[in-house]
């Protein structure tokens, strides 16, 4: 570490007299930003929730003066020996003067500080007291009203006219027009309060007020209003919010996602605590009251949450013919376009009350926390019983607790959290992040979650899309001899203890990933990515004994090659080219994609397009390809059989209040004559689909 004097000289002279001067904070590319620390691959990934998140990051920067190191860990940028280095420095020196002065701190680079910029501030004024702020919400730094439309321009079969059957009923169809609406209000003030309202109708949905349907207008509607920093008081959240705290046993929403190729800073989850829930996914988050109060290094948060959830609502007979409901599961797409859809909006009733206790030493290198959630349904829950869901929740209420920790000692950085619900299983997850010198980061996780282990809000660390009969240890490498070559890799090896959808045995397999990236120069990027992952399943029913459930190891090799070049500030070319191969059964199938994109900016416009071509021979090898999209939207299509991919997108900015996109995306295949399937078909072997968002920023 440099001394005192050395770093304040380079911070002179690297500065000269910036130190009165504040940066506005940096603007957020998000797509660049999520493209470049995630692979997206087949997983079940929650992006829109994903994107939502790291919303809520921008929104509420971190103040660099306050930040602790589990803090800084949550941006997923900055490994163990940046986090320590930081640490240092600022204990040192004291507060930072102004952003300018992070080039000084040791092990920093400029790539890394242009990535942390949209997320963090210097010096933030000092929030008002005051519980209501009606007079601060006028002049809110972040206001805006966001308006998208999005559409499928060809005729899906339930927007038809409906057939008549045998019987002479008419055939089921959507009762709304084809129409993708979506509306979002949002007045923020960084670390002193929020209040958001967003409406969205999918398309097939009717916009219609019908109370005995609890339909009202928009399909779905989310409100919160949050306060920060009241005091004693940290958080106030009324309305919509999600919690994150420990390792995501218990609470576990927010910005966290699976393997990737960011093999170090992505596998601990942080405890962001309460956030306002703004996304459009209809499950996964509270609606109700939570709050954050502090004692000192001691920080306690309680919640309490009721809501309606779509089921799926059964009835059964006693033996004096009086009929009762049970929920056979529960609902998770939040579309209600037909009248079977309808039927099943709001069916239960979910109440959750839930405590977090947290504690931080006082230079702020250890804490330890506990989490405890109930939850309870109107009706008791019944899932449909099969061969594999024998230890799935069944009851009226579910309870589960946790214990967790985190302690940074120089570079290396550890976490774990165990839990247990009322079932009595168990969940585990330990790990650690290791700068082991200035070249090579490591990082380690091992989980093992029981088969009747229930957490209906966790998202921790896992092979599978929840944490439940599964364990495994992942192991995590970090390689930069030089400015020019990086190279990162993991290895998973996994297990499933009992049976699983499509699994009818224990079952192990592993995943390893490799990607080496080449900067020739600040301009041109490349890299190479191979994957590979071995999971069995259920052998085809022609091929299974009478009496025997058979599995057969199932490979999944994938392979990207990418080049990214800037031949100035304002224009992007990348290429990219995928392969990928699916081995089953003494069966192996292949698929291919190569795609070439442009982006570039001409006055008060800006633009981006691709234009892909894939060919595959079956839906294993699908194609997943990310696009970039209208502000705060995501895309990450797949793409299967043979065809041609290309999109258009357009952004001009009117003036400093008023901001308008438009999108036309277009999908052709050469060997189909029909898009999808049940109402979701399309006659014909095209499908466009345009968006259209306007977005109007209040006090610019």
């Amino acid at each position: 570490m440099k001394g005192p004097a050395i770093t304040g000289l380079a911070i002179i002279l690297g500065t000269m007299g910036l130190y009165a001067q504040q940066t506005p904070q940096a603007e957020l590319d998000i797509e660049a930003f999520i493209e470049e620390r995630f692979a997206f691959q087949e997983e079940d990934i929650p992006y829109e929730d994903l994107y939502e998140s790291l919303l809520q990051h921008y929104f509420q920067p971190l103040d660099l003066q306050e930040a602790t190191s589990s803090d800084l860990q949550s941006l997923y940028l900055l490994s163990p020996k940046q986090i320590e280095s930081f640490i240092q420095y600022r204990n040192q020196l004291g507060n930072f003067v102004s952003l300018y002065e992070l080039q000084a701190i040791p092990d920093w680079t400029l790539a890394t500080i242009q990535n942390l910029l949209p997320f963090v501030i210097i010096n933030s004024s000092n929030p008002s007291q005051s519980l209501l702020g009606f007079n601060r919400m006028a002049k809110a730094e972040n206001a805006y009203l966001l308006m998208r439309h999005k559409r499928v321009l060809q005729t899906r079969k339930g927007f038809s006219i409906p057939d008549t059957l045998s019987n002479g009923d008419l055939s089921n169809r959507y009762l709304g027009d084809p129409n993708n609406l979506y509306l979002r209000f949002r007045l923020q003030q960084a670390a002193d309060f929020s209040l958001g309202l967003t409406l969205d109708k999918d398309a097939g949905e009717a916009f219609t007020w019908d109370p005995k349907t609890k339909r009202y207008g928009f399909n779905f509607l989310s409100f919160h209003y949050a306060l920060y920093n009241k005091g004693r008081l940290k958080m106030l959240s009324l309305g919509d919010y999600q919690l994150q705290f420990g390792q995501g046993l218990v609470f576990g929403s927010g910005f966290s996602v699976g393997k990737g190729a960011e093999t170090i800073t992505t596998v601990k989850r942080s405890s962001t605590g309460v956030r306002p829930y703004t996304s459009v996914l209809e499950a996964g988050y509270f609606r109700g009251i939570a709050a954050s109060y502090s004692l000192g290094r001691l920080e306690g948060t309680l919640m309490l949450s009721n809501k309606a959830r779509d089921a799926n609502l059964q009835f059964m007979l006693d033996s004096l013919d009086n009929s009762s409901t049970y929920l056979s599961s529960l609902v998770l797409s939040g579309l209600h376009r037909t009248e079977n859809e309808i039927l099943k909006k709001a069916q239960a009733k979910e109440q959750n009350l839930g405590l977090n206790f947290n504690y931080q030493n006082t230079n702020k290198t250890f804490q330890i926390g506990t989490n405890t959630l109930y939850t309870g349904y109107s009706q008791p829950f019944y899932p449909t019983e099969r061969i594999y869901n024998q230890f799935e929740f069944r009851g009226k209420s579910n309870r589960v607790h946790s214990l967790y920790f985190t302690y940074n000692y120089r570079n290396h950085y550890f976490f774990g959290e165990t839990a247990m619900s009322k079932s009595g299983g168990k969940g585990h997850v330990a790990g650690l992040m290791s700068s082991l010198n200035s070249k090579v980061d490591f990082s380690m996780v091992w989980r093992k979650y029981d088969r009747n282990f229930h957490t209906f809000y966790g998202n921790a660390f896992s092979e599978g899309s929840r944490p439940i009969n599964e364990e495994g240890l992942y192991l995590g490498i970090y390689f930069k001899p030089n400015r020019k070559f990086s190279w990162t890799a993991y290895y998973d090896y996994f297990s499933f203890p009992w049976m699983r959808f499509r699994v009818y045995a224990p079952s192990t397999g592993h995943e390893w990933l490799s990607r080496l990236k080449f900067q020739a120069y600040k301009q041109l990027t490349i890299f190479i990515q191979f994957r590979e992952e071995i999971k069995s399943r259920n052998l085809l029913s022609e091929d299974q004994p009478s009496s025997q459930y058979l599995l057969a190891q199932g490979k999944r090799q994938n392979m990207v090659w990418s080049l990214n070049y800037l031949p100035d500030r304002k224009w992007q070319l990348k290429t990219r080219v995928q392969q990928s191969f699916y081995t089953f059964a003494g069966k192996k199938t292949k698929g291919f994609l190569i795609a070439q994109s442009l982006s570039g900016e001409a006055g008060a416009w800006r633009f981006s397009g691709s234009l892909a071509l894939f060919d595959t021979d079956d839906y294993e090898n699908r194609q997943y390809l990310y696009e970039k999209n209208v502000l705060w939207a995501f895309s990450i299509p797949n793409f299967y059989d043979q065809g041609l991919r290309t999109y258009l997108l357009a952004q001009y900015k009117i003036n400093p209040r008023l901001t308008i996109w438009g999108r036309w995306a277009k999908t052709s295949y050469t060997n189909r004559e029909h898009i999808g399937s049940g109402l979701q078909e399309i006659s014909g072997n095209k499908m466009v689909e345009t968006t259209f968002q306007l977005r109007y920023q209040f006090n610019r």
